[in-house]
């Protein structure tokens, strides 16, 4: 699995090979199980993580049991320490939502591979204004959208990562809940309404949005 890692640097970094193969040196290949934790909120913050393969979420837990989920990551997004100078306790939880691979970098590390190789720095800042864009538009939609409207956005976003129609499979209304941060009574009246005006329809396992221009209408 490792003797890969330089091409999946080289891809994400938009380096060298010989750059590539510096960073891998640094690199440490790990493997994580569906709900395996990455990261333990509250931890030292000692190592940099550049996610692989899968997904993870980093979540945090209200007094009532609510979860909150903070920020969702792909394949290429980095989470962790990125270039504390004095280890930071971790601020969330981070768990794998499936099987998913990560290169994790002591801090000090991955610091040094910024500092050393303009590559890296470059791609390093532009992951993460990506985040910043994302948690600012999650921003947006709390203060903007109802929770309903929350739910209907996020059905479109999905929809259009693929055929703009097409959810394969159905995404879990818990799940959907966690994402747009509200209930997961709330999210299924609101894909139950869907329902009932014939905006959406089941298809075996997969969610159908029949009207997409009457749901974008919908999110207010």
């Amino acid at each position: 699995m490792a003797a890969d890692l330089p091409s999946f640097f080289q891809r994400a970094f938009a380096c060298s090979p010989e750059v590539a193969a510096a960073v891998a040196r640094r690199a440490h290949d790990r493997a994580y199980a569906a709900q395996a934790p990455i990261v333990h909120q509250g931890d030292p913050g000692r190592e940099t993580f550049l996610l692989m393969l899968g997904r993870a979420h980093a979540l945090l837990y209200g007094r009532d049991g609510q979860v909150v989920l903070l920020r969702e990551f792909e394949p290429g997004d980095i989470f962790g320490s990125i270039a504390e100078v004095r280890p930071a306790p971790e601020d969330a939880d981070i768990v794998a939502v499936e099987a998913a691979r990560a290169a994790a970098f002591m801090t000090f590390d991955f610091v040094q591979l910024i500092e050393t190789h303009g590559a890296v720095g470059l791609a390093v800042s532009r992951l993460l204004l990506k985040q910043l864009r994302q948690a600012t538009g999650a921003i947006l939609q709390r203060a903007t959208l109802s929770a309903q409207g929350r739910v209907y956005a996020e059905l479109l976003r999905l929809a259009r990562l693929g055929d703009g129609r097409t959810l394969r499979p159905a995404p879990v209304l818990a799940a959907l809940a966690v994402r747009v941060q509200t209930t997961r009574e709330t999210a299924s009246r609101a894909v139950g309404a869907l329902e009932r005006r014939g905006v959406i329809r089941r298809d075996g396992e997969a969610l159908v949005i029949v009207a997409p221009h009457r749901l974008e209408e919908l999110i207010v």
